[in-house]
């Protein structure tokens, strides 16, 4: 069961990656009758379930336990770096929109289905979890603190990832008024 729970964790819930994993598992066992569970641990892939945008909604949303998984399973380069921090401002500056248009409006619901361009389905759940750790005045702190790192990786790319990470773990750990 655990190494069950294992695949369909780092599946998580795609169909194309839990079918690219159980062949990979498949193609192992052609030499084999039996595999251990570190043995799946090794070769499942580790990086490519959690994307960018998972990442940044982890964040956003607090889940310090997720997020430790996230990063302890990718492992990001230079580039990632840059489009992080880039998904972590469009990200705020859309939550700092919808924060702004729930203060003059008292559904939240319509007001997420109303947003310009529209908000997937599966998004609205998260969002309206990151409203609930997030007000204007924080977002917009938020926003200027995700600009003044950018500038910092830009000008220390030898060191961008660790910067990055420094700012997520600050981010989810913070205690918002």
């Amino acid at each position: 069961n655990e190494t069950i729970n294992l695949i369909v964790e780092r599946a998580n819930g795609q169909r194309q990656f839990l079918s690219n994993e159980l062949s990979k598992i498949t193609n192992f066992l052609l030499n084999k009758k039996k595999v251990s569970y570190e043995e799946i641990q090794q070769i499942t892939n580790l990086g490519s379930k959690n994307d960018i945008s998972e990442l940044v909604d982890t964040c956003l949303s607090k889940n310090k336990s997720r997020l430790n998984n996230i990063i302890n399973e990718n492992n990001f380069s230079a580039e990632d770096v840059i489009i992080i921090i880039r998904t972590f401002l469009l990200k705020t500056k859309r939550l700092l929109k919808i924060s702004e248009n729930l203060s003059s409006k008292e559904n939240i619901d319509k007001i997420i289905s109303s947003h310009k361009p529209p908000i997937f389905w599966k998004d609205k759940d998260i969002i309206k979890n990151q409203l609930n750790f997030w007000t204007i005045g924080d977002i917009r702190k938020l926003i200027t603190e995700i600009n003044q790192t950018e500038l910092l990786i830009k000008r220390n790319i030898n060191i961008s990832i660790i910067i990055l990470i420094d700012f997520i773990f600050k981010q989810a750990t913070k205690i918002n008024n």
